[in-house]
C-alpha cells in the first residue's frame, strides 16, 4: 500500500492589516452620528415647524455620518487594510436616517398647506369631536392633494 506524497502547503495569503486608528475613529464617529440622526427621527413632535427643524438637523447629521463612513471604507481600501469595525453598520444606519429625513421633509414640503391648516384647527379644538373633525378635514384635503398629484 503506497502512501500518497504529502501535498505542498498552500500559500497563505497575507491577512489584511487592521484599519488605522484614525480610520477606526472615523468609523465610530460615523456610527454615533448615524445613531443621533435616528434618535432625532424618533423624537419628532406634533409641532410641524419644530419638526421641520428637527428633520433638517437629522438630515445633515445623517449625511455627515454617511460621508464619514464611506470615506473611511474607501481610505481603508486605498491603504490596503481591512475595513474599520462597524463601518458597514454605520453606513446602513446613516443611509436610513438620511433617507427617512429626506422623505419626511419632502412630505412637509408637498403637504405644507394641509399640515398648517390641521395645526391651526387642532389648536382651537377643545373637544374630542372637534379633534376628530380636524383629523377628518386633514384626511379629506390629503386625499384631494393626492388626486392632484396623480395617485
Amino acid at each position: 500500500m503506497a502512501i500518497p506524497p504529502p501535498r505542498p502547503a498552500s500559500p497563505v495569503k497575507n491577512p489584511l492589516q487592521p484599519a488605522s486608528p484614525a480610520l477606526q475613529q472615523r468609523a465610530w464617529a460615523a456610527l454615533m452620528l448615524a445613531m443621533i440622526s435616528l434618535v432625532g427621527l424618533v423624537l419628532l413632535s406634533a409641532n410641524a415647524r419644530r419638526g421641520i427643524v428637527v428633520l433638517s438637523v437629522t438630515l445633515v447629521i445623517g449625511a455627515v455620518g454617511l460621508w464619514l463612513a464611506i470615506t473611511a471604507m474607501s481610505r481603508s481600501r486605498r491603504e490596503g487594510g481591512a475595513r474599520p469595525r462597524l463601518v458597514v453598520l454605520a453606513t446602513v444606519l446613516a443611509a436610513v436616517g438620511t433617507g427617512f429625513s429626506a422623505l419626511a421633509l419632502l412630505g412637509f414640503v408637498l403637504f405644507w398647506p394641509q399640515i398648517s391648516q390641521y395645526e391651526n384647527c387642532m389648536s382651537g379644538a377643545n373637544t374630542v369631536a372637534a379633534q376628530n373633525a380636524c383629523s377628518q378635514q386633514l384626511n379629506n384635503s390629503l386625499q384631494g392633494s393626492a388626486r392632484l398629484l396623480g395617485h
